[in-house]
């Protein structure tokens, strides 16, 4: 018998330094090289430049009486800012807050207190959200909160202009004072219930999962890379940013929030090596007339991670856009975050049917949902990982640390995959996701895959639905191509005959898109509340 547990390979070593410390290092090696490019800004600066202007905003902080292991919020969409801040915050040992640009007044009141946020940095509005208003709205409410202040407005150029009373040795001597376990980042994870959970990430959490994966992305500074998903999350911050600035590559933002047009022109302009985003992303630009007009040639590689790719997608993406490369990264934010990644060199049927295999210097099992036991391989069951990328904990919540946390350190990522003979692990589902039919266990991975062979099908998300005859039903919910005329009974006779009789959606709902989060995840919990409605309703 075989066990489903694999671990990654121990090479490269891992990175055993501080954030601010890797970042000098490699300015002092590629200062001249472009560092950070941001579109809508018109920002383009080298390292050499980069670095000023993070040690700038650094200086700028410890004025400000900034202590190691304070915490500061910052709320905006994409921008140079929130890349300085970053890199300036880990400068000094302040734990940055990332906060969903897309909150509102209650989340960001909940954040702000269970954070202990002292200082917040925000932007003064974004798409629907004025920030100026609901920070008013919170700030009584927050006790811990001293000011907020406003990207582009004059209290950030009152920060900034403070850093000239802090000298370039006392930044130094408190970046000797910081090590590469301390805390420094703290990411909410959205839950289908309750309030957020507080991810607390180390630098060494994210640095070297930044670096690993770059590395099996194979990048060199010579790699300029289109980050389309948001800072906030770990896919922006960490594969993205940490990725680039441990190897001195470039870091192309195309744009505050997610926009086809915008990255398609910015992979073009800036000649990006690489490209990220959720499939949703992608499949939003290979539906662009652009994708077809503009040289994306210069692209050889990238990362979907986020959700679970469609094979045809993938398949696109490698033709179309020239991604031969592109890799598919697994993890979750407890994880800092990828766990499992596909290799460049891996056959495309890995690549397109799998999440890989074991990062660097991570172990993986899959284990029984009901006793935790390692299962055998071929069998499904809970994801686990286990490594330098396990989160220190949830932020002051020792007992839903504990939950996710085993004893063993295992972490427990609520996935249900496989792991193979080889040790490529396939995600069928998550545990909440599982739909139990009359007593048969269904995935609505599989069914979903299904679904994506229509010819008229751009994206399927499938969940399941109360009956009382059944316990469940499986409902589809189906986004078409612009110009089809297939019905929801087409697609259930489709189904007919090519999957098992129970698979076959009961509910078929077309739609033109889905409830997500901001990073373009769908919220499945959303669609079974608006699908418990409509069935009501019928």
């Amino acid at each position: 018998m075989t066990l489903a547990q694999s671990a990654g390979p121990s090479v490269p070593p891992l990175i055993d330094e501080t954030i601010g410390a890797n970042l000098d290092r490699t300015i002092a090696a590629h200062g001249g090289r472009e560092a950070l490019v941001v579109d809508h800004q018109g920002i383009r600066q080298t390292y050499a430049e980069f670095g000023e202007a993070v040690d700038l905003l650094a200086r700028a902080l410890l004025a400000r009486g900034l202590q190691q292991g304070d915490r500061l919020g910052i709320w905006a969409p994409n921008c140079a800012e929130w890349v300085h801040l970053q890199y300036a915050t880990a400068k000094v040992g302040v734990i940055l807050v990332n906060i969903n640009p897309a909150y509102r007044t209650s989340e960001l009141e909940y954040a702000l207190n269970q954070s202990g946020c002292r200082i917040l940095v925000a932007a003064e509005r974004f798409l629907t959200s004025d920030y100026v208003a609901m920070v008013a709205a919170v700030a009584p409410q927050v006790p811990s909160l001293e000011e907020t202040i406003f990207l582009g407005t004059a209290s950030w150029d009152t920060l900034l202009a403070g850093a000239s009373t802090v000298g370039v040795a006392e930044l130094m001597a408190r970046a000797d004072e910081l090590e590469p376990g301390d805390a420094i980042n703290i990411q909410y994870t959205s839950g289908t219930t309750g309030f957020p959970k507080g991810a607390t990430l180390s630098h060494r959490n994210i640095i070297n999962n930044g670096f690993m994966t770059g590395e099996v992305c194979g990048y060199t500074e010579e790699d300029r890379v289109c980050i389309p998903v948001p800072f906030y999350h770990c896919f922006g911050m960490v594969l993205g940013n940490l990725a680039c600035t441990t190897h001195g590559a470039a870091i192309v933002v195309p744009g505050p929030s997610f926009d086809a047009e915008a990255v398609l022109r910015s992979v073009a302009d800036e000649r990006c090596t690489s490209l990220y985003g959720v499939p949703t992303m992608f499949i939003a630009e290979l539906e662009h007339p652009l994708c077809a007009e503009l040289d994306l040639t210069s692209l050889r590689t990238g990362i979907m991670a986020g959700a679970p790719c469609p094979v045809e997608v993938m398949k696109r993406v490698m033709s179309e856009m020239h991604m031969d490369e592109v890799t598919i990264a697994y993890g979750m934010t407890e994880l800092s975050p990828v766990s499992t990644q596909t290799r460049r060199d891996d056959s495309i049927d890995r690549r397109v049917e799998t999440v890989g295999t074991a990062h660097p210097h991570v172990e993986v099992r899959i284990a029984d949902v009901e006793t935790g036991a390692t299962l055998e391989r071929g069998a499904t069951g809970e994801i686990c990982g286990r490594g330098y990328s396990v989160m220190l904990g949830y932020w002051n919540d020792p007992d839903r640390t504990a939950e996710a946390i085993d004893a063993d350190g295992w972490m427990h990522t609520g996935d249900l995959g496989t792991m193979d003979a080889e040790g490529f692990v396939r995600i069928t589902g998550r545990i909440k996701d599982m739909i139990i039919r009359g007593g048969e266990n269904i995935y609505p991975r599989e069914i979903e895959e299904f679904l994506y062979t229509h010819p008229d099908v751009v994206d399927a998300q499938v969940i399941g639905v109360p009956d009382e005859k059944y316990g469940e039903e499986v409902m589809a919910w189906v986004q078409l191509r612009p110009e089809a005329t297939t019905t929801s009974e087409d697609l259930r006779d489709f189904c007919r005959g090519r999957i098992a009789h129970f698979k076959i959606p009961r509910y078929v709902r077309i739609v033109d898109e889905y409830p997500m989060t901001i990073t373009g995840k769908v919220q499945k919990f959303k669609m079974r509340e608006i699908a418990a409605e409509l069935l009501r309703d019928d």
